[in-house]
């Protein structure tokens, strides 16, 4: 079974969090949070969630796929944090993939991840990643990097990366059981 890790900061879009963590889990992946701070995380909007473990924990483990949802000031808090540096570089070190979504992808461009790579964010936030090259596509995959651009994309972001990691079945499958187009 795949396992996705999805760092929580407070400020993070509720919207994106939820909606990854709820269609990756149909489809049939091991999706953990980890708050940055504590258990109870708060959301842009004002919406607690409760991560599963902590950033702590998170470090010892191997995952398949790091996913950071966006949010202001989630991404930014994201991208202060030099433990989320490390989860990605574990990560990506261990062959698995990273992604982000809406402002998360600056999280990305600041510990070097998308240098090289297509990649796409929130509008107004592509100027913080000049060593990618800046894509307005809804979901944008380019290798083992994955970026999205928001909160209405975040659906079609979690079925990506199910076709990615489970195949083309199991993504329409989700599509299937959830009613989507």
């Amino acid at each position: 079974m795949k396992r996705i890790c999805i760092p929580l900061a407070n400020g993070f879009e509720e919207i994106e969090a939820v909606t990854l963590i709820d269609v990756l889990r149909r489809a049939g992946f091991s999706v953990i949070t980890c708050g940055l701070t504590g258990l109870q995380v708060c959301g842009a909007h004002n919406v607690t969630v409760a991560a599963d473990i902590m950033i702590s924990e998170a470090l010892k483990d191997r995952w398949d796929l790091v996913v950071l949802p966006g949010g202001m000031p989630g991404a930014t808090n994201l991208r202060e944090d030099a433990r989320v540096g490390k989860l990605l570089e574990q990560t990506v070190q261990a062959d698995g993939y990273v992604g982000a979504i809406c402002a998360a992808p600056i999280v990305l461009a600041h510990f070097g991840f998308v240098k090289g790579k297509k990649a796409t964010s929130y509008p107004g936030f592509g100027n913080q990643m000049p060593e990618a090259t800046y894509c307005e596509d809804r979901v944008v995959c380019d290798g083992k990097v994955l970026t999205s651009r928001g909160p209405g994309t975040a659906m079609e972001f979690a079925l990506a990366i199910t076709e990615l990691l489970a195949g083309c079945i199991k993504a329409d499958e989700i599509r299937k059981q959830m009613l989507i187009k």
